[in-house]
């Protein structure tokens, strides 16, 4: 296995909370599917959960190398997380058939936050495709 690409993203949490105030259910529902809504809601500082995940979701984009590209959407990516509480990526739709095409096998997930900041780092894993390996040559 090797390491096909890295992202990363950072997002102030005010910025989920005005979208949150303006569009309540509308946003979420768009963005965030529902074990995310179960999850972040539960939390005391639900938007720093929000803004986390909003984070992760962007920096496994950038992983993948697509941006929001090719149809991918919100709730194509999801952030579970563990009984320990790590973050793991489970993905669908588009996004899975783009990581499969890619040849990327699994997406490693890192999230951070504050009460005015929120943080991702994400790790793209798997076997480059015959074409992208030609690309980094």
């Amino acid at each position: 296995m090797n390491v096909v690409g890295i992202g990363t993203d950072i997002i102030e949490c005010e910025r989920i909370a005005q979208m949150i105030a303006k569009h309540d259910e509308i946003f979420i529902d768009r963005v965030f599917t529902p074990l995310e809504v179960e999850y972040c809601g539960k939390r005391r500082s639900a938007v720093q959960h929000y803004a986390g995940r909003w984070a992760a979701k962007e920096a496994i984009l950038k992983a993948m190398g697509t941006g929001w590209a090719k149809g991918i959407k919100w709730r194509d990516l999801e952030i579970q997380t563990l009984p320990g509480g790590q973050p793991v990526v489970q993905l669908g739709g588009v996004a899975k058939e783009i990581c499969d095409s890619k040849g990327i096998s699994k997406m490693l997930i890192s999230i951070s936050h504050t009460q005015g900041y929120a943080t991702a780092f994400a790790t793209a894993i798997g076997q480059p495709t015959p074409s992208q390996e030609s690309d980094q040559g």
